[in-house]
């Protein structure tokens, strides 16, 4: 596209319906009176319970139904985040079509109280529709005014907008994806612009409010055109046929012949008849077919009718349940409490079904409790396995204090491994605004609970000097971040920077080289640790400088962290979760891989540490050896054994080969190098550095499996045994993975809340990438014979080929 190129859509082209999202209040609310407190009694404070009122005018008509958003009494800050689709669709918009927002008060009594209005146009001066995040100032004490020109405007008038209004306009076009992110810089930015603003609540003595309004966005920008007639001129007389399209104004809309007989057919009355019911045969083989549906399928009308049907007959069948609560109406509340009375009779299901039940797409709190009393029954080792989805399922939960969270802190005064990993997973989402009100809940009864928790804590420690122990962790995390801090201001090579470190745990921080009481290491909890060695301790040589630091154990030994400041590793964390629970499920099939999910915990949103595996990568073992055999050689040399080494190291490799590339193909981890393939003494090959994943990759043409050319020649070549037993063991492991992948899809389904960037950027698209890769619409066999395909495709790419699809894919590892 040439620069002067302007690309857009014309809004009488968009046949959507007009959404937004009502995010949150921003400003201080006056405390306001109780409306029953006497005269002369002293001020009770109450607790403001608000809503938002939205109504659409055109040319200052009301058009349309006012649409609410839900009651939110849990402020300040007051956040709603609701999506609100109107009725009108942009088509049908005018130039002056308006959106008039007020906000209401309703623990006033019987009179709703006013809190103030606002109004903003929905196209903008130059005709484009308005995208993004606007931010409105509310009028205080006056309805949202839709008349035009209105009286109550949300903008802020030119001669009273500051620094700060003009900084928000940059937000804006930068999370419209108008502003180039430059990582680094951008964390400095906002720094800054927090700074700023807090500076201008001071100096304005938050008079203000405002309400943060989320337009959607779309590819291009929207022009406003006016649409047409709704019919169409004569054509001149032709002699051939045409087909002339007819306007119909009731497509789209319900049925009501329809929708009347839906409610009959899943009337009570009915439920006599359907009690006996049987399918059919091919009944029977279309509901076979909807069970098998993954997690992410949206069922058709028809689907959910045929399961509502046959409701009584598919008790027994313990996968059913799930799909059969999907076509529940819980708006009905008759229908709703038949189908409660049903699940608590239904065969019960399995702990996979259970983290399905969790996801957003189910909000009773009937079901939602079910499916904890379902987690319960698993042992802690397979809840350790889930724990980070757990604790992200906390934000679809209908209140803070739920019963996800109290079975959680239950789990963790059982278990202090439990626990550790449950305060960092929970402490690390204080730092989301939105939600943490519902985290700090949740970090309160974890130590309330825990603090009063008397006797000992797996037989060696009450619950205080548990809580105690747990909370030290983070005041080490404080520490290395401080010493992170001093290090990065040294002028100089690595070395110096290295000297720095070893001068100041020796010296003025000479507490951190043996602890006045030992502390449960954040990464393993059962490890008891008792100080820093300062000779043995290092920093790696990379922009951001993280250490590598060696820790005294209780026992004698000793254990490696590697330590970062600046970096998210909640990424990380994921991935390398995903890759021990893969172990998991393949060492349940007695199908060993050899792979190293080393353990990584992101205790910050820039921060984290992870174990530090002496190993060494590719990139630097192929400098100095010139191959992988002559390295492994080194280690395990063997006259008679293949290629010179010993049976079992070459079989290790060839295992843990094939385990990261079938979980990098599925994951769809991206840029791949060899810098982070890294290899272990004993033959063993694994990941690091997971930037990427869900398919993103920054190099172009990535192909569809990540093996590089020297992994290949370890093995012999595309034509040696020893390479047919390597896809022998990626086709067992990934039909494996494959019966779990109603698991897998649904951890992830658990994340589409978090902040993960991969993720958050689309979850429903990332998700279903997910899904893409496990190819369900495919057998076993059918299976083995794809994934053959899949190896021999990515291995020819690597060899001299004259294709261009090829020559691209062999591009990616240069």
């Amino acid at each position: 596209m040439s620069g002067t190129e302007f690309r857009f859509f014309l809004s009488c082209d968009i046949n959507l319906p007009v959404t937004f999202r009502i995010e949150r209040l921003e400003g201080n609310l006056l405390p306001t009176k109780s409306p029953n407190s006497e005269i002369d009694a002293p001020t009770e404070e109450r607790r403001a319970e608000l809503y938002v009122e939205c109504a659409l005018y055109i040319d200052g008509t009301p058009f349309g139904l006012p649409t609410r958003t839900r009651l939110e009494s849990t402020g300040p800050p007051y956040c709603w985040n609701d999506l609100i689709t109107l009725s009108t669709k942009y088509r049908d918009l005018t130039v002056h079509s308006q959106l008039a927002i007020t906000v209401w008060d309703v623990s006033c009594g019987k009179d709703e109280g006013l809190i103030g209005g606002a109004t903003i146009l929905l196209f903008n001066s130059k005709m484009q529709l308005k995208t993004g995040r606007q931010k409105l100032r509310l009028w205080p004490g006056k309805e949202a005014d839709g008349s035009f020109p209105t009286t109550t405007p949300g903008k802020v008038p030119q001669h009273e907008r500051g620094e700060l209004e003009r900084l928000e306009k940059l937000v804006n076009r930068y999370e419209r994806g108008q502003i180039q992110p430059v990582d680094w810089l951008d964390r400095l930015t906002f720094k800054a612009m927090d700074r700023i603003k807090d500076r201008e609540s001071l100096k304005n003595g938050g008079s203000h409010l405002y309400v943060v309004v989320d337009f959607s966005s779309f590819e291009h920008q929207v022009v406003f055109q006016e649409s047409g007639a709704n019919f169409l001129l004569p054509s001149p007389i032709t002699s051939t046929n045409e087909i002339v399209n007819v306007w119909d104004p009731e497509v789209g809309k319900i049925n009501p012949s329809e929708h009347k007989q839906l409610k009959l057919a899943r009337s009570l009355a009915r439920g006599i008849i359907d009690r006996d019911l049987k399918p059919s045969s091919n009944e029977r083989k279309s509901i076979q077919r909807i069970l098998k549906y993954p997690p992410t399928r949206t069922l058709s009308g028809d689907e959910r009718q045929l399961l509502w049907k046959f409701r009584f007959s598919l008790m027994s069948e313990k996968r059913a349940l799930t799909k059969f609560l999907r076509c529940v109406e819980w708006s009905d509340v008759q229908e709703a409490k038949q189908a409660l009375e049903l699940m608590g009779r239904w065969e019960m299901i399995d702990v996979c079904d259970a983290l399905e039940l969790l996801s957003p797409v189910f909000e009773s709190e009937e079901v939602r409790a079910y499916a904890v009393s379902i987690l319960e029954r698993a042992d802690d080792e397979e809840l350790q396995c889930y724990l980070l989805q757990l604790v992200q399922a906390l934000r679809f939960e209908r209140s803070d204090k739920s019963r996800l969270s109290h079975f959680l802190v239950q789990r963790a005064l059982r278990n202090s491994e439990f626990a550790s990993f449950l305060r960092w997973y929970v402490a690390v989402e204080l730092y989301e605004p939105t939600y943490a009100k519902r985290f700090y809940s949740t970090y309160e009864i974890l130590e309330e609970n825990m603090m009063k928790l008397a006797g000992s804590v797996n037989g060696d420690e009450d619950g205080f000097k548990l809580w105690q122990s747990l909370v030290r962790q983070t005041e080490l995390t404080a520490q290395l971040c401080s010493i992170m801090r001093d290090v990065r201001n040294v002028r100089g090579n690595t070395q110096k920077k290295i000297e720095k470190l070893r001068q100041l745990l020796s010296g003025l921080l000479s507490e951190l080289t043996y602890f006045e009481e030992p502390i449960r290491s954040p990464l393993a909890p059962n490890v008891l640790i008792t100080g820093i060695v300062p000779s043995e301790s290092s920093i790696f040589k990379s922009a951001l400088h993280p250490l590598r630091l060696t820790f005294r154990t209780a026992n004698g030994g000793s254990c490696k962290i590697i330590f970062k400041k600046g970096d998210d590793l909640r990424q990380d964390q994921l991935v390398v979760q995903m890759v021990s629970l893969m172990d998991r499920l393949l060492k349940l099939e007695n199908l060993d891989l050899q792979l190293t999910p080393y353990n990584v915990l992101a205790t910050g949103q820039d921060e984290g540490m992870m174990e530090f595996i002496p190993s060494r990568s590719l990139a630097q073992i192929l400098s100095e050896h010139r191959s992988i055999i002559s390295y492994l050689q080194k280690f395990h040399p063997d006259e008679h054994g293949p290629f010179g080494i010993t049976a079992t190291c070459l079989e290790t490799f060839i295992k843990s080969c094939a385990g990261y590339s079938v979980i990098t193909y599925i994951l769809g981890i991206g840029d791949r190098h060899l810098d982070n393939l890294l290899l272990r003494d004993d033959g063993r090959l694994f990941h690091v550095d997971f930037g990427f994943i869900l398919g993103r990759d920054p190099k172009p043409f990535p192909p569809p499996m990540k093996l590089c050319k020297e992994m290949v020649e370890a093995m012999g070549g595309a034509e040696s045994q020893y390479y047919t037993r390597f896809k022998s063991y990626c086709c067992e492991a990934y039909n494996i993975l494959r019966k779990s992948s109603n698991l897998i899809l649904n951890l992830f389904h658990l994340m589409a809340g978090s902040n993960i960037p991969d993720i958050a950027s689309d979850p429903e698209k990332g998700i279903l990438k997910l899904q893409e890769k496990f190819r369900l619409d495919l057998d076993d066999e059918a299976c083995i014979h794809f994934f053959q395909d899949l190896i021999n495709e990515s291995v020819s790419a690597l060899f001299p080929q004259m294709v261009e699809t090829i020559h691209r894919w062999a591009q990616y590892w240069r």
